[in-house]
């Protein structure tokens, strides 16, 4: 087993009855067939609309994630939305999670990926500028946005001694960086603890960045190394000016008591993929506890709803999600860590459909984001970026 990619590890966790994750695969990049698209248990009837899941078909390598420096693990994924400094509108960006000695938590580059295949580094960040400070160093998550203005929100959750998972709290932060890949500032508060995931909604001059945050919570330590917790999730408010690095003007934890367990394979097990949908109700995703929670209200909620009072859907073809992303028909799409396959789920908790999008996928997806055509997600057992289409 190779650190920094998934593997199953359901025997270390037979005690809960959940399925995890940890970080080993050689499966290639074959995808099923249409026909591996099933519906769940349920028939489905005539009036329901067809599952998102059912139009995809085919997986095309868009290209390699790897820089010059041997980054592995391709962890995040955003769309760039308007052209700016050296951001070019429709190209992809993408998050190393490990350096190329394969050691979690120390990856330091964005890559830039055309629609084409065309690949360019948009940042290195070895360090940072003085006066910024992100607490533990640098190792880039799968949180990652572009913000009008161009610029770039991504998440840091680094670690320490070969791998382990810092014993500072809060630990990691937030990293902003400019259009032109430098970066102009670090957010950091004692609601940013480990910043796994995050999903953003934005206008010209405001921004809500949600973060499902990994560490934190501490409730069972080794070694002065956190074990266990129960992490959050927070909704940063920021100021944004063209001129200026945005400025968080108010930070509302908003979700709470989300499980989270070291892993020495996995790093962490924990809330991970976020979606938020037009009616404002934020979706979050846990890798442990194999469910979906729903969060209402999250735009101006004032107040944490707990991780068990908005459950959404649990169990059945979750296997360790990770990734999601809302479908152009307001389903939630997760892929799952354990097993390669997608999971839809409908705004009412029903799983509507699995598909396998990579045979023997276990520990390849994580990023995952909707396009026009279909689907883009980060692959780890290839450290590639692929393309499914409708």
């Amino acid at each position: 087993m190779r650190p920094g990619h998934y593997a199953k590890i359901l025997p270390a966790l037979l005690g809960l009855g959940l399925a995890a994750t940890a970080c080993s695969s050689t499966s290639s990049s074959t995808s099923s067939s249409a026909s591996s698209t099933t519906p769940s248990a349920a028939p489905t009837s005539s009036a329901q609309p067809a599952a998102f899941l059912g139009q995809l078909h085919g997986l095309t390598q868009v290209a390699s994630t790897v820089p010059a420096n041997g980054d592995v693990n391709p962890y995040g994924v955003a769309v760039v939305p308007a052209s700016a400094g050296r951001l070019t509108a429709g190209d992809i960006l993408v998050s190393n999670f490990n350096d190329k000695a394969n050691v979690q938590g120390t990856g330091t580059t964005l890559v830039e990926v055309s629609p084409a295949g065309k690949t360019s580094v948009f940042a290195h960040i070895s360090a940072l500028p003085a006066g910024q400070t992100c607490p533990g160093g640098i190792g880039l998550t799968t949180a990652l946005a572009i913000l009008p203005g161009g610029w770039v929100v991504v998440g840091s959750l680094p670690t320490s001694h070969g791998g382990a998972l810092p014993g500072l709290n809060p630990a990691g932060c937030l990293i902003v960086l400019n259009d032109q890949g430098m970066v102009a500032e670090t957010i950091t508060n004692s609601d940013i603890v480990g910043p796994w995931d995050l999903t953003v909604k934005s206008s010209a001059t405001s921004a809500e960045v949600f973060v499902s945050n990994a560490l934190g919570g501490n409730t069972s330590t080794h070694q002065g190394m956190p074990v266990t917790g129960n992490c959050t999730v927070v909704r940063l408010d920021l100021a944004l000016s063209p001129a200026s690095p945005p400025k968080l003007t108010s930070s509302t934890v908003i979700g709470t008591n989300f499980p989270w367990r070291a892993n020495k394979a996995a790093l962490v097990l924990a809330p991970t993929g976020l979606a938020l949908s037009s009616n404002g109700t934020l979706y979050v995703d846990d890798t442990l506890t194999n469910s979906v929670s729903a969060i209402p209200q999250a735009l101006t909620r004032t107040s944490a709803i707990t991780a068990v009072a908005g459950t959404l859907a649990t169990g059945g073809a979750l296997n360790a999600p990770l990734g999601m992303t809302l479908a152009p028909n307001g389903d939630l799409v997760v892929v799952n860590g354990n097993d390669g396959n997608a999971v839809e789920i409908t705004p009412a908790g029903k799983q509507l459909a699995t598909k396998t999008l990579i045979k023997n996928g276990t520990g390849d997806l994580f990023g995952i984001i909707t396009t026009p055509t279909g689907l883009i997600i980060a692959n780890d057992g290839t450290n590639a970026l692929d393309q499914i289409n409708m």
